[in-house]
């Protein structure tokens, strides 16, 4: 049973409306997003309109602000911002669909100049403009907004889509603006892209840079990306409207052969049942500077082949595509299309490979990703002489997958790292090194058998023989 003193809703009503509300403005009490918060509550009760008429206020405020956001006030900014974000949707909208659309926009609108003035490297804030986007698309549902208007809007808001804010602008508004929307925005972008692109004089015009060709200007940086903006614009309608031929005229002839780029044209024709089309893209691909196709054009060639009834031929692909790189996704397509009991044989058979395979690297990623964590042990032991304890963002997560049942390989690769940064003298990382060791000696206690590597105390006292006066290292050891 939970104590009284616990913080919870039942206990706090204890305290009756008074207390509260004097509590509330105590705890408010220099924090601006706290009084905001509560005069939006409050606004709350008096409706919708109260409330649409505090956001309509905070947003103006926001728009308003020119103070540099550095990256410790990003947080700050991101749940401000998600409070009338959510405010709008989820409040406001209820009630009045129609005055929810003008706010969305209106909040949409922030974006360039909150972006202009912040420091977002983890790309929070980005990600409320993205939502709002989703919730725009909602709202319009909603509010019934007339498909032209509607379309305008979004054209509008794509030509000035500046820091990617409107990304996924047209993908969220595909069934608000329905077939005559679509042909409008589409009718739109197409007129721009024709449109003359204003050039200064050139005495006006300004050089950012240098290429091999001699001076890069402004307007032509703009230019690219206008045309840039159209061709994804444009792409993006076709696969609303489920015109592949027209998606595929968006990708200028020469990026067609590049393999990501087919991979993502097969995709589409073989969703369109045109899978001959498909194969024929998918071999046509630029493979210059690939030593292996990437995963995705991979799977679209298996996937092209199965749409053919080569069931046999795209097996046999996969496997190959599996011995080439270990990658599980092919084995698991394999193993999957095997008869009952076929399918351990090959799983033994790959795990055999998977042990054998030159780079104990990616086969330790293989087996932790399986996962088949007795595997990994089995591969660590056989094969520690060749791990690299650089590749700590590896060595780590497999320490710590393989400590509990097995605790002799999780030494062994704690041990890879703790030798590296000593050997080759890595002061900013003996911090780790020490705390490896620490970790060696709690995993001892549950080793049997050592094998053919030193005990723990053996271990240390080694370490101690070669690396001595590494003061810099002992001093952090428990």
């Amino acid at each position: 049973m939970a104590a009284k003193t616990t913080l919870n809703a039942k206990n706090l009503e204890s305290l009756g409306a008074q207390r509260l509300a004097e509590l509330l403005i105590e705890v408010s009490m220099g924090s601006a997003a706290h009084k905001r918060r509560l005069r939006m509550e409050l606004a709350g009760n008096h409706g919708s309109a109260e409330v649409a008429r505090e956001v309509r206020k905070r947003l103006a405020s926001i728009a308003r602000a020119r103070t540099l956001i550095n990256w410790h006030k990003v947080k700050a900014l991101k749940n401000d911002l998600e409070t009338q974000r959510k405010t709008i949707a989820e409040t406001v909208a209820a009630d009045d669909p129609q005055e929810a659309f003008e706010l969305i926009w209106q909040f949409l609108a922030l974006a360039d100049s909150i972006f202009e003035r912040s420091n977002d490297r983890g790309g929070s804030l980005i990600q409320s403009f993205h939502q709002a986007c989703e919730d725009a698309a909602a709202i319009a549902g909603s509010a019934k907004i007339d498909a032209h208007v509607l379309a305008d809007k979004v054209f509008k808001a794509v030509q000035d889509d500046s820091y990617g804010q409107y990304d996924n602008l047209i993908a969220a508004m595909v069934p608000a603006l329905g077939k005559d929307g679509l042909d409008r925005l589409k009718t739109l972008v197409a007129q721009w892209s024709k449109e003359p692109k204003d050039k200064p004089a050139e005495e006006e015009r300004k050089v950012i840079g240098w290429g091999s060709g001699g001076a890069i200007y402004q307007d032509e940086i703009a230019g690219t990306h206008r045309d840039l903006t159209v061709r994804i614009a444009l792409q993006q309608i076709a696969d609303a409207q489920g015109d592949v031929d027209a998606y595929i005229g968006q990708h200028p002839e020469e990026t067609r052969k590049a393999p990501m780029i087919a991979a993502d044209i097969a995709n589409r024709l073989l969703s369109a049942g045109r899978a001959k089309e498909a194969l024929q893209t998918l071999d046509g691909a630029d493979r210059r500077g690939w030593a292996e196709m990437p995963f995705e054009w991979q799977l679209a060639r298996v996937e092209t082949l199965e749409a053919l009834g080569r069931a046999e031929e795209a097996q046999t692909y996969r496997w190959a595509c599996f011995e080439r790189s270990l990658h599980a996704g092919h084995l698991k397509a394999f193993l999957k299309r095997l008869p009952d009991f076929d399918d351990l044989e090959a799983e033994e058979k790959a795990f055999a490979h998977a042990r054998a395979f030159p780079d104990v690297h990616q086969a330790l990623v293989f087996f932790l990703n399986w996962p088949a964590l007795a595997e990994a042990a089995k591969l660590v032991a056989i094969r520690k002489a060749e791990l690299n304890g650089d590749l700590y963002e590896l060595m780590t997560p497999a320490a710590e997958a393989l400590a509990e049942k097995h605790p002799l390989a999780a030494t062994i690769v704690l041990r890879s790292m703790i030798d590296f940064a000593l050997d080759n003298s890595r002061p900013s990382r003996y911090k780790h090194a020490a705390r490896h060791l620490a970790d060696c000696a709690s995993l001892a206690p549950h080793i049997d058998d050592f094998s053919n590597i030193r005990s723990h105390d053996a271990y240390v006292a080694e370490l101690k023989r070669r690396h001595g006066k590494k003061h810099g290292f002992w001093r952090l050891v428990p």
